[in-house]
Formats: structure tokens, C-alpha cells, sequence
């Protein structure tokens, strides 16, 4: 017999990390093409630009998930709405992977963005039925779990795309989504609704959150963008002297970001004793250390890999802080409150990576490093000024 969630009742420790575990291997859908970008654009025989549009499309296709699917968690059923998204990425990923064409590509890669969007839905069941003492350490897991499943995509993508083929990798991400489909449906409880009413309801109730609870708005404000133009710009960076790096060093600079996946649990349990203002202000004296070594210091690897790990550090000191303490705004409505923060969160980070290519492109390394230092004083300064 399944067990049956309450409501800050407890989490069973199988599912927390069944939450944990899944979300790493669901989000991973939206990375692998990074590394093998390179690869499809030779085989599909097309333009670096059109190749290029193959990873926009992922995003915003997780941008649209973020926006119209995930506040569905307060209308349907949990369970129901996650199997439907594991059953369209088994299509996509395989469309991807069979793909006879770009078009067909950027089509799946839409879908397989709007699907990857699970791992959002699994946040607020964290936050919601653990007990209270517990909220921000089992948030944290599965934000861990999210994390490393972004950081390993990128080099599990990369190895198997160079070894087996691109088209491999994406076989193997639809057998994946297949398992994880049959680990959901075995594992995961059903969850009743906490939203009466009609789709259009839902989503105009979003607004009245907005505007009921303000504390959203700065909450969703985040560093988000500074931590976005460093990665953005960072291959361009390690391309030129004295570097000269491959994209295989770019890629192992990406496991120091390791760091920020061990520092999520962590932070988690130390929320509510240290405080949000607190971890906010933590994180951003963090960040802004990373953009001194990035600059300072940036013509050496270990100056580099300083600054990846303290800019890593510092956003999930601040994003964890802020996205465990969104849910104690309204439990009933927990995924559309995190619709809006990370629908705003996305919008912050887009904003980071739009200024820091326009950085690059005038000003350089220096640009980029001055737009980061520029977004992390502004997110300092909404936390000193803000009333919580």
C-alpha cells in the first residue's frame, strides 16, 4: 500500500531521494547538446548559427515548461502531470536522436525543454510535506540532485557523443526517461490538488500572488545573471592567451561547480537559523570575491578555478536561501509560487548573459567582469534595502 503525504507531515527518506535523483536525470535533457553542438553541426552539414539554435530552443522551451506547466502541480494531479512530461521526452529525445534533419531537431528540442522542467515540480513537494524543522535541508537534496545532474550531463554527453555518436547520447537519455517513468509511477504517492477552478484561473492567480505577497518580487531578484555572464563568456575567455584551452578543459572546469552542488544541502539546513538577508548577503560577498579572483588573477588556471568555485558557492547560498523560504509564502499554491520565482530567476539570468555578451564584444574579459560586479551590487543592494 503507498504511503499517503501530509501536509509538513514528514518525508520518507526513499522518496526524498527518489525527488533527489530524478531531478538530475530529467534536467540533464536540457545540457547534453552543449558538448556535442560541435558534432551534429558537422554530420547535419549546417551553419554554426543554426547549430547554435539547437541549445536557445532547449531553454526556451524550459522557460515556456517553467511558465505554463509547472503551475498545473496546484490544478492536477502531481503523478499524472510528471509520467505525461517523462512519456513526450521519451518521444523527443528519440526524435532527436533519429532526427533526419535541423528542423526536426529544433522541433524535439522544444519539447524536450518544456518536458525538463520536472525537477520544478518536484522543489515544492520537498518543501511541502516535510516536516518544518526539515524544509530547507530536504529542499536542499533535491536541489543537489538537480545540480549534479546538470554538472555530470555535460560530461557524460561529451564522452559518449565522442566515443559512441551524438545520436547515441540521446538513445540512451530516452531509455532514461523510461526508467525514471517506471521509478515515479512505483515510488511516488499521489498528490491530491490544493487549486479549484479552471486553467485560466490558475494562471491569473499568479498575478494576484504578485501583487499579494511583494516579498516574491524581491525574492525572485536574484544574482542569478552575474553567475550566467561568467559562464556565458568563460570558453571565449579560455580561448584566447594565455590559455588556448579545448572545450574538454571548459567542460572539466564545469565539475568545480561540484562545490555549489555540495554546498546546496548544507545551506538548506542552516536557513532558518541564519537567516535569508543573511545567506543573501553571504552569498553575494562570495560572488563578488569570485569577480576580484576572475580579474585579478585571471591569466591562471588556479585564479580561474577560484573564482568558478566561490561564484558557485555564493549563488547557491543565495538561490537556496531564497527558493526554501518562497514556499512558507502560501503552501497551497507551492508551484505557482515557484513558477514565478523561477520564471523570474530565468528572466534574470537570460538579462546576465545578454549583457555579458555585449560585454565581451566591446570591452572583453574586463566588460564581462564589470557587468557581473554591477548585477551582484544591485541584488546586494535590493537585500539591504528590502524590508525582510
Amino acid at each position: 500500500m503507498k504511503q499517503e503525504l501530509k501536509e509538513n507531515g514528514g518525508l520518507p527518506a526513499h522518496i526524498l531521494w527518489t525527488l533527489a535523483i530524478v531531478a538530475g536525470v530529467s534536467v540533464a535533457n536540457l545540457y547534453y547538446n552543449q558538448p556535442l553542438l560541435n558534432i551534429m553541426r558537422h554530420e547535419l552539414e549546417v551553419s554554426e548559427f543554426k547549430t547554435n539554435l539547437i541549445a536557445m530552443i532547449t531553454q526556451i522551451g524550459y522557460a515556456l515548461g517553467l511558465l505554463f506547466i509547472v503551475p498545473l502541480g496546484d490544478l492536477y494531479r502531481r503523478k499524472n502531470i510528471i509520467l505525461t512530461n517523462f512519456f513526450l521526452l521519451i518521444f523527443s529525445l528519440l526524435a532527436i536522436a533519429m532526427a533526419p534533419n535541423i528542423y526536426i531537431i529544433w522541433a524535439a528540442s522544444l519539447i524536450t525543454g518544456i518536458c525538463s522542467m520536472i525537477p520544478q515540480i518536484f522543489v515544492p513537494i520537498a518543501s511541502q510535506f516535510s516536516r518544518p524543522e526539515n524544509k530547507g535541508r530536504n529542499v536542499g537534496v533535491v536541489i543537489s540532485g538537480l545540480l549534479t545532474g546538470i554538472l555530470a550531463s555535460r560530461v557524460v554527453s561529451g564522452f559518449v557523443g565522442e566515443v559512441l555518436g551524438w545520436r547515441e547520447m540521446y538513445f540512451i537519455a530516452a531509455g532514461m526517461m523510461l526508467l525514471c517513468a517506471i521509478v515515479v509511477l512505483k515510488v511516488l504517492p499521489d498528490i491530491q490538488p490544493t487549486f479549484q477552478g479552471k486553467y485560466s484561473g490558475l494562471m491569473k492567480s499568479l498575478f494576484s500572488l504578485v501583487r499579494e505577497y511583494p516579498s516574491l518580487r524581491i525574492y525572485s531578484i536574484l544574482a542569478f545573471g552575474s553567475f550566467l555572464a561568467m559562464w556565458s563568456c568563460l570558453a571565449f575567455k579560455m580561448g584566447e592567451a594565455p590559455f588556448h584551452a579545448s572545450s574538454d578543459v571548459i567542460g572539466i572546469l564545469g565539475l568545480c561547480g561540484i562545490a555549489g552542488a555540495l554546498t546546496a544541502s548544507f545551506v538548506g539546513k542552516y536557513v532558518k537559523k541564519v537567516g535569508i538577508r543573511n545567506f543573501n548577503f553571504i552569498g553575494c560577498g562570495m560572488i563578488l570575491l569570485a569577480w576580484a579572483s576572475l580579474f585579478f588573477c585571471g591569466n591562471n588556471y588556479a585564479g580561474i578555478i577560484t573564482g568558478v568555485i566561490l561564484i558557485d558557492i555564493g549563488m547557491q547560498c543565495i538561490q537556496l536561501s531564497n527558493q526554501t523560504s518562497i514556499f512558507d509564502i502560501y503552501p497551497s499554491a507551492s508551484n505557482r509560487v515557484n513558477t514565478i520565482f523561477m520564471t523570474t530567476y530565468f528572466i534574470g539570468g537570460s538579462l546576465g548573459t545578454f549583457l555579458a555578451g555585449s560585454s565581451w564584444q566591446t570591452w572583453g574579459w574586463s566588460g564581462v567582469v564589470g557587468t557581473g560586479v554591477i548585477l551582484t551590487i544591485i541584488s546586494l543592494s535590493i537585500t539591504l534595502y528590502s524590508k525582510k
